[in-house]
């Protein structure tokens, strides 16, 4: 897989949205990003990105998830990510996030 295969990379912006949740009073925006591994490039390896929509009230960087979505098409890492309900996705975005900002 190369660059040019899909959307998003680690770090950019912004990347394939796939579902907005609320978590303590918050709304966040969830993004997939891939990441390209030079010794599997026939896999789709991707994380999740969580932004709060009310960036004002929220100092710090986007949070992220490590790569949990690993498939054999872009499709089917799409469709794996998209398939997380509303508690599963607030499970990782809280697994993700900081203590002080828990």
């Amino acid at each position: 897989m190369t660059p040019g295969q899909h959307p998003s990379a680690p770090g950019s912006v912004p990347g394939l949205h796939v579902a907005t949740i609320a978590h303590r009073r918050r709304i966040w925006d969830a993004y997939l990003e891939f990441d390209d591994d030079p010794h599997r490039p026939d896999l789709y390896r991707a994380r999740l990105r969580f932004d709060a929509a009310d960036v004002s009230d929220f100092v710090g960087k986007p949070v992220r998830t490590t790569v949990i979505v690993i498939e054999q098409s872009y499709e089917e890492a799409v469709a794996k990510a998209r398939s997380f309900d509303d508690r599963q996705l607030q499970g990782l975005l809280r697994s993700a996030l900081p203590d002080e900002v828990e």
